[in-house]
């Protein structure tokens, strides 16, 4: 009989505090995100509820996310609050519109950012956001946000044909940006054709991260949503999912790679598959995507 794989202790939670978002990515969207959706259900103070249990439970680092996390009104205030936990914060935003108030926050010592970037010409990134201006406004926060000595860390999510995501990457790295991963798209969300599949995973969720949804279920990143695990609102809070036997059973059905990326562009460190709108930056555990001859998708500069 095969043994069970324990899960490791987590050490990164994604909080997808809200589905909304000014844009609209309807090729690739993880979390069918949108103009019109909504909140959740989960209030403030069960936001500041997991993260309280997140600081007790080991946990030291979380990523604000969507949708997207500056659409919900007092975002700003929980990142303070986790700040408050002793936790260190990544904001996940499309920075398309960033207040002038933010940016303080922003360049905490323990804050970093995250954004998405799909091309050096803004016809094909607004294409793929769905928002005439988005490229300008969004390139324009990003090298605010390197002059304010901030760090910052891009996705390029490879989705038209002639997308020029090699000089969209070449276009990040001039404005300052040396964190920057490129993948293609997965089907979850807006891209799921059928059913999702564990084999759209990068084989490192519910690895040391885990997620909690908008409503309160706890799941084994943004990405695998489709993977509830039970619920923060439930007798146990998130301790009790994360200490579960669903929680086990869900890591055991994940598919882990079998070998080691060369270079090992794909192996995650705190914020492993980080998505951009829609994608995990890691490959599946049952794909040839860390063949840097096979495609483009597994960027060397990952780590």
């Amino acid at each position: 009989m095969a043994t069970a794989v324990k899960p490791s202790k987590v050490g990164f939670l994604e909080l997808e505090i809200t589905q909304n978002c000014q844009l609209t990515c309807q090729s690739h969207c993880y979390a069918g995100a949108g103009p019109t959706a909504g909140h959740g259900t989960m209030s403030d103070d069960d936001w500041r509820s997991v993260i309280r249990d997140a600081a007790a439970s080991g946990i030291t680092r979380v990523q604000f996310i969507g949708g997207e996390p500056t659409r919900r009104p007092g975002w700003d205030a929980l990142v303070r609050y986790a700040l408050s936990c002793g936790l260190s914060v990544q904001v996940y935003s499309n920075l398309y519109a960033i207040r002038m108030e933010w940016w303080d926050l922003f360049e905490h010592p323990r804050v970093s950012l995250a954004t998405s970037y799909y091309s050096d010409q803004a016809k094909d990134h607004d294409r793929v956001t769905g928002r005439r201006g988005s490229h300008a406004r969004t390139r324009a926060n990003i090298t605010e946000a390197v002059r304010r000595g901030i760090p910052l860390k891009a996705g390029i999510v490879d989705i038209l044909d002639g997308q020029r995501v090699v000089q969209a990457r070449a276009d990040l790295l001039a404005l300052g940006v040396t964190d920057v991963h490129t993948d293609r798209v997965r089907a979850v969300g807006n891209a799921a054709r059928t059913l999702p599949s564990v084999t759209e995973l990068c084989g490192r969720c519910a690895d040391g991260r885990a997620a909690v949804m908008p409503d309160g279920r706890v799941t084994p990143c943004v990405l695998g949503r489709f993977l509830p695990a039970g619920s923060v609102k439930d007798v146990g809070g998130l301790p009790g999912v994360l200490t579960g036997a669903r929680w086990g059973e869900i890591a055991a059905s994940i598919p882990r790679r079998g070998r080691a990326c060369v270079p090992d562009s794909c192996t995650p460190r705190e914020d492993s598959c980080s998505p951009s709108p829609g994608v995990a930056a890691c490959t599946p555990a049952d794909s040839n995507d860390c063949d840097p001859a096979s495609t483009p998708a597994c960027d060397p500069a990952y780590e």
